[in-house]
């Protein structure tokens, strides 16, 4: 049974990373899985590692997901586990809960799941889940505790507060010339948040997110 470290140099190969690890008696998990990673990008190298890959390059819909089910089942087999998607099950999979439950993202003052090393920028590719205990590390300070919550003040025209997100005025904005800074940088309630910031991700890979997200 592989460890996290080899776990996580597998991720690695990929630019990819273990962003979390649930233990069965912290969460309900799928029948038969007693430990489940959350897998998440590894940064700025994680677009170009993304952008050489097939999928990227033959035009087809939904290339980040198909990317990901063939790097993630392939790791899967590789290391005796099973794949998990924030994508394509009904009903979805409980990705939030999962990411509470690991102890290293919290929800943020604007109700999105910031984390601690990666902030607001986190998102998940997948899960892999075991059928064995996995020695994981104690939970991470909260990102939130202590920050002078610029998230909360940052967004133009206010549709994501700590009052709730305002999707409707959000996409309204982004048809203006003054939201073409969101839609080539990325959201910039994510750009504020300290965490984020020290985190970094390539604006490209920001672009891609929001042009799907606003078509």
């Amino acid at each position: 049974m592989p460890g996290l470290a080899q776990i996580e140099t597998e991720m690695q190969r990929h630019a990819l990373t273990v962003a979390g690890g649930v233990l069965r008696d912290a969460a309900p998990l799928p029948d038969g899985v007693e430990t489940l990673l959350l897998i998440a990008p590894d940064g700025p190298r994680f677009w170009t590692a993304f952008t050489q890959s097939p999928e990227y390059r033959d035009g087809q819909p939904d290339p980040m997901d198909r990317w990901s089910v063939r790097v993630l089942d392939g790791l899967a087999q590789h290391l005796g586990a099973r794949t998990f998607y924030p994508f394509g099950a009904n009903p979805p999979h409980p990705f939030f809960t999962w990411a509470l439950a690991s102890g290293r993202a919290q929800s943020s003052p604007v109700q999105w799941l910031i984390h601690d090393r990666q902030g607001l920028w986190l998102s998940f590719r997948g899960a892999l889940g075991f059928a064995t205990a996995i020695d994981l590390p104690a939970p991470a300070t909260a990102p939130c505790d202590g920050c002078a919550r610029p998230c909360v003040t940052a967004c133009p025209v206010s549709a994501l507060t700590d009052k709730g997100y305002d999707v409707p005025a959000c996409h309204a904005f982004l048809d203006t010339p003054e939201g073409a800074d969101c839609l080539a940088n990325g959201c910039a309630v994510r750009r504020a948040c300290p965490v984020s910031h020290a985190f970094g991700r390539d604006p490209d890979q920001s672009a891609f997110h929001m042009r799907h997200f606003h078509r």
